[in-house]
């Protein structure tokens, strides 16, 4: 017998159409992502969005990569580029603040010049990347020496029953989400299909420090099922 985890969602695919399928995903929830944050999260994602911004300081230049409709990137003051490749997603974005620039581009291959940010804010993005090593090193080329990455996605528990438990209720609720917010049950249950493939947390620590990131460390949620990973240039 074939287990469901056998059939992937229609958006998630671990290859070099990695990128094409997130983007049709992102066009697919982009009027109705906030909204469903706020569900899926019980409001708890603008604490964690709230930490993110107090571990970044008080930054004169703040690039938010894989901005989304602009969550992060509004938290922010002084000069702030928010940047996601899903147009949709940046039209959103845009009707939220004019203040900021809000930029279309490819986290692989970023179009600022070198040592350009103070600090770099990633919100449930890196695990969306069809490469994560090269877009941890195209954050630390667009850093500033001694500038911030800081990254909030899902993680995994370290404990084996939470870690299960956290898995099913994602199996069983996000594809419910998915079938309310689009008539879709697909969209949302590609989030486990990428945690499932993503490093996670502790993944991510040790690619950060392969970069050449320093000062690197893990803050976790709610049993580390959420995770803000930070390093500095």
């Amino acid at each position: 017998m074939v287990s469901s985890r056998a059939v992937k969602s229609k958006f998630y695919s671990p290859g070099v159409q990695r990128a094409e399928q997130v983007q049709k995903l992102f066009t697919t929830i982009a009027r109705r992502y906030d909204l469903l944050n706020d569900v899926m999260t019980l409001g708890l994602h603008r604490h964690w969005k709230h930490r993110l911004v107090e571990l970044a300081g008080h930054p004169g230049s703040v690039l938010d990569l894989c901005c989304g409709t602009g969550d992060i990137a509004l938290r922010f003051t002084g000069h702030v580029v928010g940047a996601d490749f899903t147009h949709e997603m940046l039209q959103v974005a845009r009707t939220r603040s004019p203040h900021i620039t809000w930029t279309r581009a490819d986290a692989l291959q970023l179009p600022f010049a070198d040592a350009s940010f103070d600090v770099v804010t990633v919100g449930y993005g890196l695990r969306n990347l069809a490469d994560l090593g090269q877009g941890l090193r195209e954050v630390y080329r667009v850093l500033r020496p001694g500038g911030k990455l800081l990254a909030l996605d899902f993680g995994k528990p370290v404990n084996p029953l939470l870690r299960r438990l956290f898995f099913a209720h994602l199996r069983f609720h996000l594809p419910l989400m998915g079938r309310w917010s689009c008539g879709d049950p697909e969209a949302y249950s590609y989030i486990l299909d990428s945690l499932e493939a993503y490093p996670a947390q502790r993944g991510v620590l040790e690619l950060m420090q392969a970069t050449g990131f320093r000062d690197c460390g893990i803050e976790e949620f709610l049993g580390g099922t959420m995770a803000i990973n930070f390093g500095r240039k």
